[in-house]
Formats: C-alpha cells, structure tokens, sequence
C-alpha cells in the first residue's frame, strides 16, 4: 500500500522459539508501508510480547511523524546476554525470512552492533541490496556506526526547542536520567550550548552538583552507562536512592534510560517543568497524565527519540544521498533528523497550547494526512 494506516493490532506477531537452537522471543510488526517495516531488538530477562508490541507501535509513530516511507517494527529476545554468540546465531536463522523479506531488524537495549553483525551473517543478510532498491554503496557498519550520537542529537534539538518555545532565555539546569550513548551525547548537546547539567542518573544511582563536568564523568563511564564512583570529582553528591534524580532540583529533565521511569507511582515527585522523553516508553500512560495536570510539558519520545531510527530508515528506503562524502553524508543525516524534530516538537506545543489533552494524536493524525 502506498499509505501507512495504524491498525488496532499489530500487522502480525511472530514467536520465535528457534531453529537449530533454543530461544524464546518475538517479532511484532506493526505496520508496514510499500511491504517495508523496521525496528530495533531489545534482550533483557523480562522482556515480554506486549512491551514489544508497544515499542512496534512507537515505532509506527516515530516514522509516521517523520514522514518515511516505511513502517514499525520491534524483536524481543528473552535472555540474559549469556552465551551471546550462540543466541544471536540462532536468533539470525530464526528471523531469516524476515530480514529478506523487508523486515529490518536492528539494535536495542542489550543488543550491540557486534551482535547484529553476527546475527545478519547467520542470516546472510546485508541491508546494501534490497530487490525493486538501489543498492547502498557502502557497508552497513560504514554507514551507521558514524551516527551513534543522533539520537542524542534529536534529544538534544527537542529540548532546545521546548525551552525556546516557553520563552526562556537563561541557561537551563538539566537532569540526566541514564547515561548511556543516548544521554552522554544528550548531556554534552546541551552544556555546548550553555545548559547546565546538575544531575545524572546511572543504574548506581544519582550523581548532583551545581554543575557537573560532562566531559570528566563521560570519562569515567563505562560502555554501560556505568559512571565510575571511585574516581567522581569531589565536589559532587551521590545518592543510591531509587529514583532520586527526581528530587535534583532542575527545570529541564531528560529520560534516557528504563523503560516507565516515570509513572504513576513517582510523577508526583517532577520538579522539572520539562520532560524530554530520550528513551523509548519512557514515561507511563499515567505519568503523562499526572505530568499535564501538574502543567509540565513532555515531549514524547516518538517525536524526540528518532535519531537512530530515522538514520536507519533514511538508508534502508534510500532517501540518504549516498554520493556525498563520509562526512558530508553525516551532518546531512544529523540535519535531516535536527529539522524533522524541530518541526514536530514545535507542532506539538502548539496544539498543547491550545487543547489541554493529549496533543500527540491530533500530531499523528496530521501527519498521516501529509502522507496521502
């Protein structure tokens, strides 16, 4: 079909219990466009179908709002990263038909790019040639792993635009909530340009000051997001305490970590009056509510966490001009993605402005409207 319609369930769900080896997971694809879909595969112990689903269907969301030419998908392995080799071996011949079949499956939380390299080798698939597509000129790792900071990139464009929008002109102070890729580049984006970072969140706890050295703690974390408690600056505050980046006292607060980081049990406790969603389900249905009551703004993560999708997609249906050199292609992609968030974060507010519900679905259903 020529355009996308988000169904009331999913397009199809595929279980994945192995071939050649046992594995316990799924494929949702919630829609898909010209026979296309995308996503990424998230492994944890607890991932289950319906989170999946939800993550599918934001990624219907993020593209939909990004106006490409392709629908969502998501995989969910359930493991505990042992034996990954094996796991991501058995998952490529499982998914196989899929991958070649339009189907692009990428990287998630416990998934890294080692482990898709080896699951599109067991599968024999390479996102360069696609039948009825030109082929991509450059390997998939070439082209992508250059764009590792566009999501935070997107996250960063989203806050920037918020804070511009309520009429702010001094500098922000900004909680970091997860300290992964998305949340260092989120950090740096917004010190660059004059914010100031006062509390970052690791799975260790909360670490706050009046204004923490990005550079210095980036240093000192591990590719986990694990900031390294014995060699802090000393100046700094350190807390163990569940969900004390709540408490730090912040205008601007940026969730990049966990999935329902706020929700309903703790949104009561939101100093901040700004809420950027860097991560995917970030934020409960409930919170959302609790967080408009209260009169905070939120930017959803489907506007603001695309950077990754979107470089991803941009490739998979070939929007990128591929001639361009390493570089140039870069900041082309991280532009591309900058304006597209830019715009539907404006948007958004704007119909936030003017109606005191939830302004995503009138966005979307703009949006959907733009693609007929």
């Amino acid at each position: 079909m020529s355009d996308l319609e988000i169904p009331q369930d999913p397009a199809f769900t595929v279980h994945l219990n192995g071939s050649g080896g046992a594995l316990k997971g799924w494929v949702v694809v919630d829609s898909l466009y010209d026979g296309l879909a995308m996503g990424g595969t998230r492994m944890t112990t607890g991932v289950t179908e319906a989170e999946v689903a939800g993550l599918a269907r934001d990624m219907t969301h993020k593209f939909t709002l990004a106006r490409l030419p392709i629908g969502g998908a998501k995989a969910g392995i359930v493991s505990d990263g042992g034996n990954r080799e094996e796991t991501f071996r058995t998952f490529g011949r499982t998914v196989k038909p899929l991958l070649h079949g339009g189907i692009h499956l990428g990287i998630d939380m416990g998934v890294t790019p080692a482990d898709r390299a080896t699951f599109f080798a067991e599968a024999g698939y390479d996102p360069r040639y696609r039948l009825g597509a030109p082929d991509m000129p450059i390997d998939w790792r070439t082209y992508y792993e250059p764009l590792i900071d566009c999501t935070g990139h997107g996250v960063g464009v989203a806050a920037v635009t918020a804070l511009e929008a309520s009429g702010r002109t001094e500098p922000a102070r900004v909680v970091v909530q997860g300290f992964g890729a998305v949340g260092r580049a989120v950090a740096r984006f917004l010190e660059d340009r004059g914010h100031v970072i006062v509390g970052i969140a690791d799975i260790e706890g909360t670490i706050s000051a009046d204004r923490l050295p990005v550079a210095d703690l980036v240093a000192v974390t591990d590719e986990f997001g694990r900031i390294d408690r014995s060699r802090l600056p000393q100046h700094v505050t350190v807390s163990g305490e569940s969900d004390a980046w709540l408490d730090v006292d912040a205008d601007l607060l940026i969730l990049a970590a966990q999935k329902y980081a706020l929700n309903a049990e703790n949104a009561h406790r939101l100093r901040a009056g700004l809420v950027v969603e860097g991560g995917n389900l970030s934020s409960s249905a409930e919170a959302k509510d609790k967080a408009r009551a209260s009169g905070a703004v939120l930017v959803p993560g489907v506007i603001a966490n695309i950077g990754g999708a979107a470089s991803a997609a941009l490739a998979v249906t070939r929007v990128v001009p591929f001639g361009l050199e390493a570089e140039a292609r870069k900041a082309w992609v991280f532009d591309w993605v900058g304006d597209r968030v830019r715009e539907n974060t404006r948007d958004l507010l704007e119909i936030a402005a003017a109606d005191a519900g939830d302004p995503l679905p009138q966005l979307l259903a703009a949006r959907r409207k733009e693609r007929r």
